[in-house]
């Protein structure tokens, strides 16, 4: 895609505005960290455009205060406070949970996993927000909480123009092939490798 530029034009029926502006199913997946600084930099992208952001975490822990958070936090009080940008809205799952399951507690995980995709599945219904951040969410679907195809199937048949980012390892494949854009985060290098553990302002 050299310049931007699509390397074929699809017979869709559709003008290059319309096929321009579809909303997009995004996977954020593979093994190597920034999968999530990704999707919460997209997140800065939706917000100068003045889309509504909501932000659903899946499993990471709700008592651990992420930089990202605090940040799209702020963003959403500054435009409360002077229309500038968008509202954000930040929801943590449950009480928070570990994507390394402690024993006897999968069952409650396990619920509160499902009540927070149904929420997930009445804001796309009601159109609540233009851009959404399913953070870690590969993760309920690949432990069987949530259901892959309703996700699947959910995603497609969505109204408007909401544009949705998934991240987590191990993307299931039927996710991969109904995304509109994957990306694998692949390991080259990283300083855990030389024995160094994650840092404020790089890791969180």
């Amino acid at each position: 895609m050299p310049q931007g530029q699509p390397s074929t034009v699809p017979d869709d029926g559709l003008t290059t505005r319309q096929r321009r502006n579809r909303p997009l199913v995004v996977v954020h997946t593979g093994e190597m960290k920034g999968k999530s600084t990704a999707a919460f930099g997209l997140a800065l992208r939706a917000w100068n455009q003045g889309w509504p952001v909501g932000v659903f975490q899946f499993v990471k822990s709700a008592k651990w205060k992420v930089g990202e958070e605090s940040a799209l936090r702020a963003l959403g009080r500054v435009h409360e406070q002077t229309g500038e940008g968008a509202p954000v809205t930040w929801h943590k799952m449950g009480e928070g949970w570990s994507w390394i399951q402690r024993p006897g507690t999968e069952s409650d995980h396990a619920a509160d996993a499902r009540e927070g995709w149904e929420q997930v599945k009445r804001d796309l219904a009601a159109q609540t927000y233009r851009f959404y951040v399913l953070d870690e969410f590969t993760y309920p679907m690949k432990w069987g909480w949530v259901d892959v195809d309703d996700v699947v199937a959910t995603l497609a048949s969505r109204p408007g123009q909401q544009h949705v980012v998934i991240t987590g390892r191990g993307a299931d494949p039927r996710l991969v092939d109904a995304a509109d854009l994957v990306v694998e985060m692949t390991k080259v290098k990283h300083p855990m490798d030389a024995g160094q553990k994650g840092q404020r302002g790089i890791e969180w």
